[in-house]
């Protein structure tokens, strides 16, 4: 398979997500040393799903943030736009309403969700502004919104022997391990050319959301950055 390339174009992101959704919950745990849980319950944290509200986890892959807010009482609605992802999500999580759809086109009306959340997708989007307005577009006026993705460690030292580790030793380590190495080279291509956390704040503000901060997971390895529709 040909991994997506930096122009990510829909279709190639999606084709490269189908080509690795048997084995990616299991992947991401073994190249993050077991991190991404920890990432994950942060991000339910900071949704604070309540009972009864409509939540929309987009970029929800296999359900692995979605179930625990199903959990709590939040009625979730998983949303993906790689078939293979929905298909290995339906059959791990059968409860979850997947939903096939596109970040910069959802389907869904205006002011539909209490809160929205994304976790590691957004930095996937052709046009990340244009689906933070999307995303605010199915918020309710004073619903929130909550962005897990990978960012920019604040401490020097650590910042270039993480870089080294994207660079060089992802790769050989997911050659060993993942069925679709390559992808793992355009995660690391995406993770290098991503905004820093000061930056992405700005493109929440540029798309319209107000209340605007985050707060660094990892050392900076990740940022959650948090905001409310006005």
């Amino acid at each position: 398979m040909a991994r997506a390339s930096l122009a990510k174009q829909p279709a190639e992101v999606a084709a490269m997500f189908d080509e690795i959704a048997e084995r990616y919950d299991l992947t991401n745990d073994l190249l993050s040393l077991g991190q991404d849980r920890w990432w994950r319950r942060a991000v339910v944290k900071a949704v604070d799903p309540r009972m009864g509200e409509r939540v929309l986890d987009l970029a929800a892959g296999t359900g692995t943030s979605s179930e625990p807010m199903e959990r709590d009482g939040a009625f979730v609605v998983p949303c993906d736009f790689s078939v293979g992802m929905l298909g290995r999500g339906k059959r791990l999580r059968p409860e979850l309403p997947f939903v096939g759809g596109d970040a910069l086109a959802l389907p869904f009306a205006d002011a539909s969700f209490d809160a929205v959340t994304i976790s590691f997708g957004l930095r996937n989007l052709v046009d990340p502004r244009a689906g933070l307005a999307e995303l605010l577009r199915v918020t309710r006026p004073g619903g929130r919104v909550v962005v897990c993705e990978f960012s920019h460690p604040v401490w020097a030292p650590f910042r270039r022997v993480y870089v080294e580790y994207l660079m060089r030793a992802l790769p050989g380590i997911a050659r060993r391990v993942a069925a679709e190495p390559e992808s793992y080279v355009y995660l690391a291509e995406t993770i290098q050319a991503w905004p820093d956390q000061a930056a992405l704040a700005a493109e929440f503000a540029a798309a319209g959301w107000g209340r605007v901060e985050w707060r660094n997971l990892s050392g900076g390895i990740v940022a959650l950055h948090r905001a409310c529709r006005p």
